[in-house]
């Protein structure tokens, strides 16, 4: 019983991140994640296709992989669809 377990704070900012690299890894995918929903967006449904097309998308194209411009294309094409 010399040993005594101590845990960490609540309001420690850690959040279960161990390193300072994976602490900004968390950050860029939670303000991609909040980014989406700000926009009524499934972030799951976003990111998966982001994920799959952003290697073969030109750079001039990119703009339309942004949550509001993937939003318009994809409800557009749902309408056409639709129709």
């Amino acid at each position: 019983m010399g040993r005594r377990l101590r845990s960490r704070a609540r309001d420690s900012g850690h959040y279960g991140v161990a390193s300072d690299r994976g602490a900004d890894r968390a950050a860029v995918m939670n303000t991609l994640i909040m980014t989406a929903r700000l926009n009524d967006i499934d972030p799951k449904a976003w990111l998966a296709d982001v994920f799959t097309r952003i290697a073969s998308i030109p750079q001039s194209r990119l703009h339309e992989l942004l949550p509001w411009e993937w939003k318009r294309r994809t409800e557009a094409s749902a309408s056409a669809q639709a129709a």
